[in-house]
């Protein structure tokens, strides 16, 4: 008989799913085999850095003629990130159990140790973002809107026709400068309010805002300024005053991990007269930057127009975060919280005081954090992170469910979808589980309908990318596989987040492909449709909020899972087959309607090809 010692998702061997609270009762089961004669079973456990403790393991009686089970019930009594594998011991010898797949373990002499996160007890996250929807918008290139901007410095070049292509080519010295701009504004922003609320958003994201010379604005001038392009501080009072009369909330991208090195703090180019880091390292900005052995001052990944912040210094933490700091300043503004770009390179003592600085005002307010990996296990700044542990972040931008539901859309290998999923539910606290910003593609990705399609146009050289399109039949393909993937993303855990266009069928492939203009006029109306659908779907249902996630079945290009509430449940099932596929239904789910079409399903379900239904039953059990 195949023995399974210890299964992580299994309640007869965990008591509690995932992670814990510090000071919950936990209790692990091991089952081993009759014929070990197993005399002693081990928990061996450490907390990230600290030593190994041992703790013995109590025989518990027989799980029928041939298994016997082993317990223990501990506390662990302070938040942290644990390891922990089993040792056992027989007349023969000792061995060990390790973790090798999906949360299950083996008898093996070596191997991967099970992770226990155990997140502060007082851990809150805010709810109005929880079954919400957000909407990410790249400012010059959403909406020019009543007021196009006319203050603008000689070195930018306006684009006459919002149908054109961002400029891709570099210039007569070989650099690609991100001059060029279409001249989207705040008050364009304004102005599409209501559509945007059309889409069911309550979350509104904005890339950088902030006075900078480049149309991305990762170089930020002046944090203290609203671009002259984009409009005023009063434009910005405006937006958030409007957005909250409509029930959405805007979330600032704050870049501190670098500046640019043409602003009031560098000042490299001596656009803002002669002060600045660059001219005086020991001004007003000493200790903000770095000087390197060989003279040349520390840049983020190596791009000399952006120095690297010293997120360390005194100073600087009190300058972005202090009582009369810049988020403190933005927040009074109107906005509701901020998106951290790369956190992964800013270091814990920075985030605890943007954190401390922030939730102090309000706990409502929301922190999001750019970290490409599982964020609760993430090792950078020359250390394990703990952003979700309670006191830093409320949740990360969720890049491992988008690689999750795009490889699987394209390639249909159910199991692997499913096992990415599961891990993300079992490593996160569920405060931050049930705030992820799942999107599916941004403005360091490709297009969505694009990369559904050609996985590989981001490796390609732009000049390739820049004549790229998908053919009718692709792009029938793709919008098909969308409508499945939005599906994915509406339904787990977390709120969707659209890049700005998605919904209304924008192609392209890597940075500056993926920033072009919104198509105002030329929209895929059927996709906008589909977006509105899913909107109302979302939130129509409890269970999207804090509601459970159980995973039903994963295989043969399938894949289904449920969400639950104590007012409602829904069964999503998706089906990457080329062709229908007649699913056999839970009892609990027979006869009951599916949200997309509005048809009653009966004992079984027929699923489109490459389609999905969602499934929904008024109450819970």
């Amino acid at each position: 008989m195949s023995f399974i010692p210890f299964n992580s998702r299994d309640f007869r061997h965990k008591s509690i799913f995932g992670s814990t609270a510090a000071g919950d009762s936990l209790r692990l089961c091991v089952l081993m085999p009759r014929n070990f004669g197993c005399r002693k079973v081990t928990l061996v456990m450490h907390k990230d850095g600290e030593d190994t403790v041992y703790h013995d393991m109590f025989w518990c009686g027989m799980n029928g003629d041939n298994e016997e089970w082993w317990d223990i019930t501990l506390t662990i009594e302070s938040e942290g990130l644990y390891f922990y594998h089993f040792t056992y011991e027989t007349p023969f010898g000792t061995g060990n159990i390790f973790l090798r797949s999906a949360g299950i373990g083996e008898f093996a002499p070596s191997g991967k140790e099970w992770q226990q996160t155990v997140y502060k007890r007082s851990y809150k996250t805010p709810m109005w973002c929880k079954g919400g929807i957000m909407y990410q918008i790249f400012p010059d290139r959403f909406n020019i809107g009543s007021a196009p901007p006319t203050n603008f410095p000689e070195d930018r070049i306006l684009h006459t026709s919002t149908d054109e292509q961002p400029h891709w080519k570099p210039d007569s010295n070989g650099k690609i400068l991100n001059n060029d701009y279409f001249g989207g504004t705040l008050k364009g922003i304004e102005e599409k309010l209501c559509y945007i609320k059309a889409l069911g958003v309550n979350m509104l994201y904005l890339n950088p805002i902030f006075e900078a010379h480049s149309n991305h604005r990762y170089n930020t001038a002046d944090y203290s300024r609203i671009d002259p392009m984009l409009g005023t501080e009063e434009d910005f009072r405006a937006l958030c005053k409007k957005a909250k009369e409509l029930d959405i909330r805007i979330i600032l991208d704050g870049v501190f991990s670098h500046t640019g090195s043409d602003s009031i703090y560098f000042n490299k180019d001596g656009r803002y007269g002669e002060g600045g880091f660059c001219n005086d390292p020991h001004g007003e900005f000493e200790g903000w930057f770095t000087v390197e052995e060989n003279g040349k001052y520390k840049s983020w990944w190596g791009i000399d127009t952006l120095p690297e912040t010293n997120e360390d210094n005194d100073s600087f933490i009190e300058y972005i975060t202090g009582e009369n700091g810049i988020v403190r300043k933005w927040l009074s503004c109107g906005a509701d919280g901020f998106r951290l770009d790369v956190a992964d390179e800013l270091p814990d003592k920075f985030i605890d005081a943007l954190s401390q600085s922030i939730k102090s005002l309000n706990e409502d307010y929301l922190i999001i954090g750019e970290v490409w990996e599982d964020a609760t296990n993430k090792i950078s700044h020359g250390g394990r992170r703990r952003y979700l542990l309670g006191d830093q972040l409320d949740s990360v931008m969720n890049y491992p469910f988008a690689s999750a539901i795009i490889t699987f859309m394209r390639y249909g290998v159910a199991e692997n979808f499913m096992e990415s999923i599961v891990s993300i539910c079992e490593n996160y606290p569920p405060q931050a589980l049930n705030c992820l910003m799942n999107h599916i593609g941004t403005h360091d990705t490709a297009r969505i309908l694009t990369k559904l399609i050609n996985d590989s146009i981001e490796h390609k050289p732009r000049n390739i990318q820049a004549d790229y399109s998908l053919n009718a039949e692709e792009l029938e393909k793709a919008i098909t596989l969308l409508q499945t993937a939005t599906v994915l993303q509406y339904t787990l855990p977390g709120f969707p987040s659209v890049y700005y266009g998605d919904e209304a069928g924008v192609q392209g492939g890597a940075d500056p492909f993926n920033r072009s203009f919104y198509p105002w006029g030329r929209e895929n109306t059927q996709l906008i449709k589909w977006y509105k659908h899913l909107g109302e779907i979302r939130n129509s249902l409890d269970c999207l909020k804090e509601g459970t996630f159980t995973p039903y079945s994963a295989m043969l290009s399938c894949v289904a899972y449920i969400r639950r509430s104590e007012k409602d449940k829904i069964m999503v099932i998706a089906n990457r087959n080329p062709h229908e596929i007649t699913y056999n239904l839970p009892e609990e789910f027979r006869y009951c309607e599916n949200l997309i079409t509005n048809a009653f399903a009966s004992e079984s379900i027929s699923i489109p090809p490459f389609g999905a239904v969602i499934l929904k039953k008024e109450s819970a059990d």
